[in-house]
């Protein structure tokens, strides 16, 4: 099956069958962005909570707690902690790259200001750790603690990393962790930890999370250089303009000679860009084979995500979050 072509895609069929908890989830999440003195915390926060966003992350807490057996409801409380830390670092993140564009509207930062930006962020935080609390389980909280940590550490390295040619494989893997993928790792850990999973178990949503994380940045990242622009939401090339190394640009100067490398020092560590660059950039990349072993890798991802599945119960959401690894690599499959 042709999971991206599909009728209904594994994350609509997630949303379907998790739809009375999700709503729960954004009650709670609009009633906990609110705010007595500061109206224009709720005004920032709407505008990016309500962009259309498909809710990945809470939804896969939903999905592990129930795989494993979870009755309660502190699933949803978990599951509106990993969309307020999400949130919280898209506005923060917009501020950092400067952009103009979230999801197809005006990023807050755009509309507002910077300080209302980093600050708004700030309080979904502290948000995020009071609602993380309520369950009253340390476990969940030293996760997606540990999480929070793990995100901002990798935005810091990535500022260092990303116009560094020396940045290699290994650096632009523990980026993305940071950056992506330990959200979506805690997301489904603490869903098993709430329901008190087996071990095992445990760590097969850990790892699944991880895997699914990096596949989803490697894609997004694969795109820059080949998606459509209509369906990715940005330019081909935004990347490259931005002058970040991510992992094609990487796989492309390990195997430059001298010129493409002086190429490269140019436009990504210089920033001097001149037009016809992309284009150059374009055939380096095809040149050395870059963005289909970049295309390689995401599919390898997207395998051992799938592959850690088999811990789990056997049940109909195992199925779903095996077909959603598949969907976040349909696009370049």
């Amino acid at each position: 099956m042709n999971l991206d072509q599909a009728s209904t895609k594994p994350h609509e069929l997630l949303a379907a069958h998790l739809d009375a908890k999700m709503k729960a989830v954004n009650s709670l999440i609009h009633d906990r962005m609110a705010s007595k003195h500061a109206p224009r915390i709720p005004e920032v926060t709407a505008h990016l909570v309500d962009a259309g966003g498909k809710r990945l992350r809470p939804m896969l807490t939903l999905a592990a707690a129930e795989l494993c057996g979870y009755a309660g409801v502190f699933d949803v409380h978990l599951a509106a902690t990993v969309e307020f830390i999400h949130t919280a670092t898209l506005l923060h993140d917009d501020v950092v790259d400067e952009s103009a564009q979230r999801r197809g509207r005006p990023t807050a930062n755009l509309l507002w200001d910077n300080k209302s930006s980093v600050l708004v962020g700030d309080y979904l935080f502290s948000r995020a750790f009071q609602l993380m609390v309520e369950p009253g389980n340390l476990r969940v909280l030293d996760i997606l603690a540990n999480a929070s940590a793990t995100i901002a550490e990798g935005e810091v390295l990535q500022l260092t990393a990303a116009q560094d040619l020396r940045t290699d494989e290994a650096v632009y893997l523990q980026v993305v962790r940071g950056k992506t993928a330990a959200l979506f790792s805690a997301a489904t850990e603490v869903g098993g930890v709430i329901a008190d999973a087996h071990e095992s178990e445990i760590n097969a949503l850990h790892a699944y999370g991880d895997a699914l994380g990096i596949a989803f940045q490697i894609v997004d990242d694969l795109l820059d250089y080949q998606g459509d622009s209509k369906s990715t939401g940005k330019n081909v090339g935004d990347d490259f303009r931005e002058r970040k190394l991510t992992l094609p640009v990487i796989k492309a100067v390990a195997k430059a000679d001298d010129e493409e490398r002086a190429f490269w020092t140019r436009t990504i560590e210089k920033g001097r860009q001149e037009d016809g660059d992309l284009d150059h950039a374009l055939a380096l990349l095809r040149k050395h084979n870059a963005l289909e072993d970049t295309r390689r890798d995401a599919l390898d991802w997207a395998e051992k995500a799938k592959q850690s599945m088999a811990e789990l119960p056997d049940h109909s959401l195992r199925q779903l979050l095996i077909d959603l690894a598949d969907y976040v690599v349909a696009r370049i499959s």
